[in-house]
C-alpha cells in the first residue's frame, strides 16, 4: 500500500467513524430526490442528534 493510498484510507475511515460522511451522503440523496434546498450541515446534525436522542435503542445513557 502506498503512503498516498494509506492516507486516503485513513481519511475515509475517520470520516465514517465520526459520521462526517453522513452529511455528504445526505446531500447526494437530497439532490437526487428533492427539489427543495438541502439542510445546512448544522441543521442536519441537529436533526440527526434529535432523532438519536428520541430513540436511544440499546444505548445505556
Amino acid at each position: 500500500m502506498t503512503p498516498r493510498s494509506l492516507l486516503s484510507f485513513v481519511r475515509w475511515y475517520v470520516r465514517e467513524i465520526t459520521g462526517e460522511a453522513e452529511y455528504d451522503r445526505y446531500l447526494e440523496r437530497h439532490r437526487a430526490h428533492s427539489p427543495t434546498p438541502p439542510l445546512s450541515r448544522r441543521e442536519y446534525e441537529r436533526l440527526r442528534i434529535d432523532r438519536r436522542d428520541a430513540d436511544p435503542g440499546a444505548r445505556c445513557c
